[in-house]
């Protein structure tokens, strides 16, 4: 059986390499993007399971998110986005953008398996 595509989007070695090591222990095959101005193409051309997005960064990863929700291509792909915990308005703006859960990064080590249940249950 082949393992599902998580396609993940960090700058940040911390926590971005620890999710990908979690998504692996979780059998997902992991893409990781670490420019944001790629990540619609690469979601168009990928067809992952899952997107889960660093939201603290230099980029525009809500224009990204917007981009990819706005393409019937790729507007059916969970976008999980996260950011530090202390901040609410990142989070919020993703979700203005898009994205279809928002966490905090502390959230992401211990219900990691959760979100994604809950993104892929997203209608």
């Amino acid at each position: 059986m082949s393992q599902p595509l998580a396609l993940v989007f960090y700058e940040r070695l911390m926590p971005g390499s620890q999710l990908v090591n979690w998504l692996q222990d979780l059998n997902y095959r992991v893409l990781a993007v670490n420019n944001a101005a790629l990540l619609a193409a690469t979601a168009k051309r990928e067809k992952p399971l899952v997107l889960l997005a660093d939201l603290k960064s230099r980029a525009d990863v809500r224009t990204a998110i917007e981009k990819i929700k706005a393409d019937p291509e790729t507007a059916h792909v969970p976008v999980i986005a996260f950011a530090p915990d202390d901040d609410a308005e990142m989070l919020a703006t993703a979700k203005l953008a898009g994205a279809d859960l928002t966490t905090g990064e502390s959230a992401l080590g211990s219900h990691l398996p959760q979100l994604l249940e809950q993104a892929l249950h997203l209608e």
